[in-house]
């Protein structure tokens, strides 16, 4: 086993002992490319896409916040060019019908297959002999469209087909007159939503990576397309704005890179792409995405509708289709960003640990509250007061914990990422001689009153 896969076995395994991530359906043997979150998992998702909200939404003047439904009419993905595009490079195995990226086996390869027509990546792996990871024989390279088909209602005819959407930008191109008629904001403006997608990857990996169901946080940024100065200043700025999110999240800086996409490399429908891309233990790949999706989808769904999505400017008393500037967030992305991060491995107090040093604004749980000794009701009591005390200030973010002796409880917050522990022992009852706080990182302790505490942790 490569050393990556090994770190990246160690994360799945924490992941899973400490109820961050389970795989999906697990009971019947699972279900590849779906995963489940557990209570912590779920915690830090939930603050992930707090923060962004925050941030892009709440604390913003231009960005109208809106959450499309899931199934919509197919022809808005005919006008999007989904159904006719949206697809990845299959090829097939001749002797057991697996299906694989061809791309992906060119890359295991050494073979970079960015840019490649399908022709060309079929020419490659016949000239290279490549085989599948079985050792067999390979079929043609071919498209393969990635949108899970579906039909609404109880007749199954073409009248009735809708797709689980592959993505939430379009949920937001088609309420563009909605927010323009509802809201009349003046350019730029943007539309914010979070919400799931869907994609039939042929082959999902990398853990919570690569999905079949996945979490986006897209931005669609309007701008005036006549200031060509303004709009680069604007996707600039969008891109610093992206960085300072990620910086926010607690993420190393020195493992995030801006790539700036070649053009031959770039989807149909942008002019200009920047990836954000991240250190991830499998290697340097792509966290965020920005692309300047110019007006090629407010034009589509002019065409395709009828309704016409264009922009009237007072000021100038012109009437045009506005530009779009895209910044995309996968909150499966940055969670494993954040988890692979904080893995960490050690030897502390002379044992051997692993643990996620995450930052505090993301930690599931900030403060876990101990009594020294569970068989004690004097130090049990006095913990659930201080735990119901700090509950008042910190929320759901402060745990009770008195599972195990005090070595094993320091230990399982260590691995859930916990920052500090307080611990109720006999000299905070009997001298109130405050608690001991301990600092996950360096596991020292310190005495703390209590009317310092909240201010300790905060």
């Amino acid at each position: 086993m490569k050393k990556e896969e090994f770190v990246m076995e160690k994360i799945i395994s924490l992941c899973k002992r400490r109820g961050f991530i389970f795989q999906g359906s697990e009971i019947y043997g699972g279900l590849a490319g779906t995963w489940d979150y557990g209570p912590y998992g779920v915690s830090l998702r939930n603050t992930i896409k707090q923060l962004w909200w925050k941030r892009f939404v709440d604390d913003r003047m231009d960005i109208f916040g809106v959450d499309a439904a899931i199934l919509m009419n197919q022809n808005v993905w005919k006008a999007s060019g989904h159904v006719g595009g949206f697809s990845d490079p299959l090829v097939e195995d001749l002797k057991t019908k697996k299906r694989f990226r061809a791309d992906h086996l060119l890359e295991e390869q050494g073979i970079d297959p960015k840019g490649m027509t399908l022709a060309q990546m079929d020419a490659l792996i016949k000239e290279k002999k490549l085989k599948s990871p079985d050792g067999n024989m390979l079929g043609d390279v071919r498209q393969f469209n990635m949108m899970f088909k579906t039909h609404v209602g109880a007749i199954q005819d073409d009248s009735s087909i809708s797709y689980l959407r592959p993505e939430t930008a379009q949920g937001m191109f088609v309420n563009f007159k909605n927010i323009l008629d509802t809201f009349h904001p003046k350019l730029p403006f943007g539309i914010a939503q979070i919400g799931k997608a869907f994609r039939n990857e042929i082959a999902p990996r990398d853990f919570i990576f690569r999905l079949r169901e996945l979490e986006q946080m897209e931005i669609e940024y309007f701008v005036d397309p006549r200031d060509e100065k303004k709009v680069k200043e604007t996707f600039d700025a969008l891109y610093e704005e992206q960085v300072a999110f990620l910086n926010d999240l607690g993420l190393t800086h020195e493992k995030i890179h801006k790539v700036e996409i070649a053009e031959a490399d770039r989807a149909h429908y942008s002019k200009r792409s920047v990836d954000t891309e991240f250190d991830f233990p499998f290697g340097q790949k792509e966290l965020l995405g920005l692309a300047y999706r110019t007006d090629y989808d407010l034009k589509a769904h002019t065409e395709k509708s009828g309704v016409d999505l264009s922009y009237f400017d007072e000021e100038t008393r012109s009437r045009f289709i506005p530009h779009c500037i895209e910044p995309t967030f996968g909150v499966d992305r940055i969670t494993l960003a954040i988890l692979a991060d904080a893995y960490r491995e050690d030897e502390l107090g002379g044992e051997k640990r692993e643990y996620l040093k995450l930052s505090p604004k993301v930690a599931p749980i900030l403060v876990a509250v101990f009594p020294l000794l569970k068989n004690k009701p004097v130090l049990v009591d006095k913990a659930k007061e201080v735990y119901a005390d700090l509950k008042k200030v910190f929320g759901a973010k402060v745990s009770f914990d008195d599972n195990g002796n005090i070595g094993k409880r320091y230990r399982r917050q260590d691995e859930i990422g916990t920052p500090y522990c307080v611990t109720i022992d006999f000299d905070t009852v009997e001298k109130e001689a405050g608690v001991t706080v301990r600092d996950r990182d360096t596991g020292e302790q310190e005495r703390v009153m209590m009317k310092d505490l909240v201010a300790k942790l905060v």
